[in-house]
This record gives C-alpha cells, structure tokens and sequence, in this order.
C-alpha cells in the first residue's frame, strides 16, 4: 500500500458537500466458501455523509443528482492519475474517490482535485496475460461503493495471477482495513471480468462477474455477497446456462425497496433446448436465491446473435414498474415485483440499442443509446412512449440534474446539457479528453465528475 500527500490529518475535517440516504432457486447455485480473510475489520467509526456513494447515486441507480440550476458548464480541474478511470467517482464529504486501472484509489479534494491520498492495491494483469480483452493492463474497471456505517470504500482489484481482490479502504486516510481474495463462482477466474459497479445490501458487499471482451474461455456470469467485515463466508449465484450470461452492465445490480437484487445477464449457450437464465432480468434475494426472471420469447435467437439484455440495468420507475433494454433494441414493461418469466412482459416498444446506466427521474427512463442518440422513454398508461431523442452523438450513460439531462459522447470527448422536456442541446463542452468507453459522471452542487483514460476531469456550471 502506498498513501501519499496530506495524511489523514488533512482529511479528519472533511465538510459535507450533501447528505443522502441510500440508499425460488431453480436454475440458481448457490455456495458458501471461506477463503481465509488477510485482513478484516473491527468496530469502525462512522464516516462522513456522502452525496454520491454508488454508482448512480444510489442503490436503486437512479443517476439523478441534487445540483443547482444548470448554466453553461466549463472545465473545473483536471487530475492526471496513474491510469485510467473507467467507474464513476464517488463524492464522499469534500473528497472525489476515483479507481483506476492501475489498481490504484485516490482521494482528491472536490474543490481543486489535489490529492489527498492514494493507496495501491497490487499489480493489475497485464495484456500479455489476458486470453483476450479491451482494458489494458486490467485493474479495478468496476466503481467502487462507500459505506457511511463503517466509513469504509470497498474497490474490487483484478491482479496479477488473476486474482480477485476485495478491499475495504478507509475514507479518511487511505489505509487498507479489509482485504479479502475473492473465488468467481464458476471456477475460471482467467475469464472472468468484473465490470459491474459494487453494491452494499444487508451486510455484505455484491460483485457481478461476467467475461472479458471477445467472450472467450469457459466463464459463466456470476455475482457473490462478501461480508463488509471481510470475515464469514461467501454467498454466490451463477447464471444456469452451459457458458457466457455474463452480469457486467456497468451500472450494476439494482436494488429495489424490498432488498431484492434485479440484475441483467447476457447471452448464453447458443444450444440451450430450455430457458438457461440468459438475455434475462433475474430477481434475487438478498441471500442470492433466485426468485424470478424476465425474458424475451426471442431469448435463444437473442443468445445467438450478441442482442440480449445484459448490456444495460433495469430501471425502477413508479407504480412498481421497470423498464429493461438491451442490445435488441426493444424496450420492456415489467411488474417489478412480478416479472412474468419469458414473455411476460407488460409492454413492449422499438426504442434503441442500450448500452451502459440509465436514469430514471418520475415516470422518465433516459436510456444510453448507442446509437441515434439518447432516449427519453415514458412509461405512463402501462406502455412505453419515446418522448424524445438526443443529438446522435449522445451515446453516453445519462444524469439528471440541475434541471438538464447530462450525457457524454465518450468517443469525441464531448458533454452536453440537454433540456430535459425536449432534448435539444442547451450547451457542449470539450472536454479536452479521452474517456473509457461506459464512462459516466457523478454530480453535486455546482460540480460534475468523470473518469477520463488519464484521471479525472471536473465540470462546474452543472
């Protein structure tokens, strides 16, 4: 571990950008293991509030921010880190927490993106290593997830040797309080990619597992429930198909009210003679037993042609609804608490191809198109409305705030603003920048947050 400039005493006395509340087994496998714990923790303090402790900003992924009255958005500050950033950054009282793919974490000042402390985790897999792929060297890909409860920033680091490390780092100094290697479930970590965001539910930190880019090897998807102490055992489910049903959407599982997990999967066998929980929503409970699932009647050909659901989140939205898209174009109605098993939907509408984390604000779904532009998606009377489209540029992963709609053409480097009731580019901003492929901002106040290929960059006028 290394932790650098302006210890822990500099950040005993963060300040409070915004305080915010969080937040049947058919088919299914579940297992306990006791992979022993190099470190875990005791009785912990509790830690300063944060405004954006997950990705989305909140368990059930919402990606809507507190922010004040958008204008034209400028660059703030850059930060030039030792690799690049693919998570959204947490904001954790002043500070800007960022993960890069050098399985590094940092602590930057929000205000001015000085660094706090960075704290080492390992050396990610380098390319040589990797069977195939598109994340070079292969670290931490995944966003982080903060506990207020403990104070701790649990980072999940893929290191060399394909290991799968969870670490539990303290939000005030930067050290290593947990650190626990993590099996994946099916056995072939060699294949196995952890892309999903990370998620805290009743005591236990969640980490979804899917494939490296390309699909290759014998990996199945996968998600496990850690103890937050890093201590007990693990629980785990793996998807029932024969291989793939990767779970990596970036956005990671969504949690709704009730605790259940809702998490998408992948395409599956392509010989599959039976439902094998691919190109799926699949509930979960918190203990990771299966209690139901949505697919497409087109599941099979869904698997067979890369068009499945896996490449987005659900998204709640009121009335007990949720929306899936995927790859397929095709958007669904869903009873969340009932999610009707294959063809089960509510309603179903062409909306795009979606790939990355939606926002939901009301009864609005804003879905990351990947092509033709952002779409805002109206669930009221039961069906499903495009209510708008976005520049065709717009291909990012959405956030509401400050009275706009935020998205990044992550190819050209670009954020626009756009006016939510119609989609129509209130202002651009280069950013100057490279970004990952998924990136996506977080946002409070004034300011906004991206993962760029080389740290982070902050926009204020958000």
């Amino acid at each position: 571990m290394r932790i650098t400039p302006a210890h822990a005493m500099a950040v005993l006395t963060i300040s409070v950008i915004a305080s915010m509340t969080g937040c049947s087994s058919a088919g299914g496998d579940t297992s306990t293991g006791a992979a022993p714990s190099a470190r875990t923790a005791g009785a912990l303090p509790a830690g300063p509030a944060a405004a954006w402790p997950t990705y989305g900003g909140s368990t059930r992924r919402t990606d809507v921010a507190t922010a004040s009255p958008a204008g034209e958005p400028r660059i703030a500050w850059r930060a030039r880190l030792d690799g690049a950033v693919y998570g959204q950054p947490l904001l954790v009282g002043s500070l800007v927490i960022a993960a890069t793919e050098n399985d590094s974490v940092y602590a930057l000042t929000a205000a001015t993106g000085r660094i706090v402390w960075q704290t080492h985790l390992g050396s990610p897999v380098p390319m040589a290593d990797l069977p195939c792929g598109d994340i070079f060297p292969l670290g931490i890909t995944s966003t982080p997830v903060y506990d207020q409860a403990n104070g701790l920033v649990y980072a999940l680091a893929e290191t060399a040797g394909y290991h799968h490390v969870l670490t539990g780092i303290s939000v005030t100094s930067g050290a290593i309080k947990v650190e626990r290697d993590i099996p994946t479930p099916d056995g072939h970590p060699r294949y196995d990619q952890q892309r999903s965001a990370l998620a805290i539910e009743d005591g236990r930190v969640y980490i979804a597992f899917g494939g490296l880019y390309g699909d290759c090897g014998p990996y199945r998807g996968s998600i496990v429930g850690a103890p937050l102490s890093g201590s007990g055992p693990l629980i785990s489910y793996v998807v029932p198909t024969a291989r793939e049903g990767a779970i990596w959407g970036t956005a990671g599982p969504v949690i709704a009210a009730d605790g259940t997990l809702l998490v998408s999967t992948g395409n599956g066998s392509e010989d599959s003679t039976s439902f094998d929980g691919s190109d799926a929503i699949t509930a979960l409970t918190p203990s990771l037993r299966r209690a139901g699932f949505f697919a497409p009647t087109t599941w099979l050909d869904d698997s067979r042609n890369d068009l499945d659901l896996g490449s987005a989140q659900p998204a709640l939205v009121g009335n007990g609804m949720l929306v899936a898209d995927g790859k397929n174009g095709n958007a669904y109605l869903l009873s969340a608490g009932h999610l009707g098993g294959v063809g089960g939907q509510l309603a179903k509408a062409s909306v795009c191809d979606a790939y990355g984390g939606t926002a939901v604000s009301g009864g609005t779904v804003y879905e990351p198109c990947a092509s033709g532009g952002i779409a805002a998606v109206s669930t009221s009377g039961s069906q499903i409305h495009v209510l708008w489209r976005g520049p065709s540029n717009a291909a990012g992963s959405p956030v509401v705030g400050g009275g706009a709609v935020w998205v990044i053409d992550w190819s050209r480097g670009t954020l626009y603003e756009l006016d939510p009731a119609t989609g129509t580019p209130m202002h651009t901003l280069s950013l100057g920048t490279t970004l990952p492929h998924f990136a996506s901002m977080s946002m409070s106040g004034t300011h906004a947050y991206l993962g760029t290929n080389d740290g982070v960059t902050a926009v204020t006028g958000a």
